[in-house]
């Protein structure tokens, strides 16, 4: 009878017993080994570092209402962004996944790819071809003075290969119409479109407004950055970012520098030495304040997530409030994840707040760095054109913490990942202004360039 009874019991229960065995083998195995838990998807990834800051929380009041509890955010130009001499060389220490650019054995239904770059129409405009175009550059290199910076302009440097100019994108399925300047103005006649991210944010509105004025110079255009209170503090190097305005059109396009897409504040703003709070479950305050003023929202982060990052900019991470104290969450890449998510949910619950509003959130832009660091020796010196191939193949995107934030969300996915990746000729390289012998910048591109081609995608989606 006893024995019967225990016989019941387990078997009642014995689903139970190996499924808490299980957990506590696999939190385990989480702990000894972190290429273990790397296995498993970014959201679940997510979940999993984040017991105290579930995904839940993405919908606290505590995020939706961040406009409420709007502060002025510090100006960070002292300290934000390395001096114009050698920003180009060392915003990122941190690696880039590698890409594969070759399909999975599988194929993926593309209709189920919630978050992708597939559009209503079945167009990815991810997948697809590199072709030769003899109409390219859209604008000149030695041209865009009005626009583009020096260091980025390759045209201006020792380097005598430009073959890198002379393509354009092409997807698979899909319908690009030839960029012109003067059509995109009209078509976002009375609009404002907003750049809000790291350097390479800074790079792509640089590249939008010399391709939206032929690198031609052009009186007509007034600078409205105090309108967003984008104006230079004194000691700074250079303002939080640009805004310009095409009278023509009443068309304004501008820049804003938030690297970690964090809120950002100062612990004791009585103290020139202060720590800054880096909330990250609350947007930029910039972003926060104007956002009922923009109609095209462009986000982007993710090379500025690194620990010398963080404490070159003193950042400490906050989230509901309190100093990030979960040892999971203060993990760079879970916070950084964690981050893209927050600020995913915030926007889409923003977006029915705002008829016509289109946020657009641009997956990573790859490093080629070859045999070391941008510090330790790594170069990337090729100058062929597409060695790597010329084609992307796969249906998912290349980036799929960004894929995995915007899915099930109004906020769109600009996928330049793998297109890219495909272009190692297209940077900098050695020939950076002013950079220092043996130092090659292998992360940010020469314009015209790469960025040109995120700005058609872009042009494409709207």
């Amino acid at each position: 009878m006893k024995g019967g009874h225990l016989n019941r019991f387990f078997g009642r229960h014995s689903c139970t017993l190996a499924a808490l065995v299980l957990t506590t083998i696999f939190l385990w195995a989480g702990e000894k080994n972190p290429l273990f838990i790397s296995l498993l998807s970014s959201e679940e990834q997510l979940k999993m570092y984040t017991p105290d800051l579930s995904v839940a929380d993405f919908d606290s009041p505590a995020l939706l209402n961040s406009r409420d509890q709007h502060t002025e955010e510090y100006s960070h130009s002292h300290v934000m962004e390395d001096t114009e001499e050698d920003a180009s060389i060392k915003h990122s220490d941190s690696a880039v996944m590698d890409i594969p650019v070759r399909p999975s054995p599988e194929r993926v239904d593309e209709s189920t790819i919630l978050g992708s770059s597939v559009n209503k129409q079945g167009c990815n405009y991810a997948k697809g071809r590199w072709v030769a175009d003899s109409q390219r550059p859209l604008y000149s290199g030695f041209g865009c003075k009005q626009w583009l910076s020096d260091m980025w302009a390759c045209r201006l440097t020792q380097r005598t290969d430009f073959t890198y100019e002379g393509y354009r994108w092409q997807p698979d399925n899909c319908e690009m119409r030839d960029f012109e300047g003067s059509k995109f103005l009209r078509r976002m006649q009375d609009k404002t479109i907003a750049f809000i991210g790291d350097s390479l944010g800074r790079q792509q509105f640089q590249s939008l407004l010399c391709m939206v004025s032929g690198g031609m110079e052009n009186p007509d255009v007034e600078d409205v950055g105090w309108k967003y209170g984008l104006v230079k503090p004194r000691g700074a190097v250079r303002p939080d970012g640009w805004a310009y305005r095409f009278a023509d059109t009443n068309t304004t396009i501008l820049y804003y520098w938030s690297a970690s897409l964090c809120g950002i504040q100062p612990i004791n703003i009585t103290d020139p030495a202060t720590e800054f709070a880096m909330h990250l479950d609350q947007p930029p305050a910039f972003l926060s304040q104007f956002l009922a003023q923009f109609h095209v929202v462009i986000l982007n982060t993710g090379h500025h997530w690194n620990r010398g990052k963080l404490k070159a900019n003193r950042w400490v991470m906050h989230a509901n409030g309190n100093p990030v104290t979960d040892r999971k969450l203060a993990e760079i890449g879970n916070a950084k994840n964690y981050t893209i998510y927050s600020i995913t949910r915030w926007l889409d619950s923003q977006i029915p707040l705002h008829p016509g509003l289109e946020v657009f959130f641009r997956t990573i832009s790859p490093r080629h760095f070859l045999h070391g660091d941008w510090n330790t020796g790594g170069s990337c010196d090729n100058t062929i054109p597409l060695s790597r191939g010329s084609e992307v193949l796969r249906d998912k995107s290349s980036d799929p913490v960004i894929e995995g934030a915007i899915r099930g969300t109004k906020v769109k996915i600009l996928d330049i990942t793998a297109i890219s990746e495909l272009r190692d000729e297209g940077h900098i390289s050695r020939y950076s202004i002013k950079a220092s012998e043996g130092i090659n910048d292998c992360l940010h591109w020469c314009l015209p360039g790469i960025p040109d081609t995120w700005n058609e995608l872009l042009y494409a989606q709207l």
